[in-house]
């Protein structure tokens, strides 16, 4: 697979993340009845949108440690909230473990191989 289908997995990935966050906490299944504040948990996943839409690899590899945040968190959710904010972390989730494998993927196959090996 080429370097563009790991890009494109990863930016589908964290734009589908964006729009999971937010109404998850808007419409789906907020905390309170008619939204609440947790809806700004998608802002920190703006902040590497444009960097990996471009392919930047510095953004890659810092955006790799910033999705751990989210698995965690949707994890925690995962066990302890009731059926559709559940399913809702189960998404988060998947989502986030998607946008991980693309970004680590991504960033493997970009990188010169240096031909040097180890025996």
């Amino acid at each position: 697979m080429t370097p563009t289908r790991f890009q494109t997995a990863a930016s589908v990935s964290l734009i589908a993340l964006i729009f999971l966050s937010l109404a998850w906490e808007i419409w789906l299944a907020p905390l309170r009845p008619g939204g609440s504040w947790l809806m700004l948990k998608a802002l920190p996943l703006l902040a590497p949108l444009f960097g990996i839409l471009r392919g930047k690899i510095y953004t890659y590899r810092w955006a790799s440690l910033l999705i751990w945040l989210y698995v965690m968190e949707g994890l925690v959710r995962a066990w302890s909230d009731p059926a559709p904010g559940r399913w809702l972390a189960v998404a988060e989730v998947c989502l986030a473990l998607l946008f991980f494998a693309s970004v680590v993927l991504h960033i493997r196959h970009s990188l010169p191989r240096s031909g040097a090996g180890v025996d």
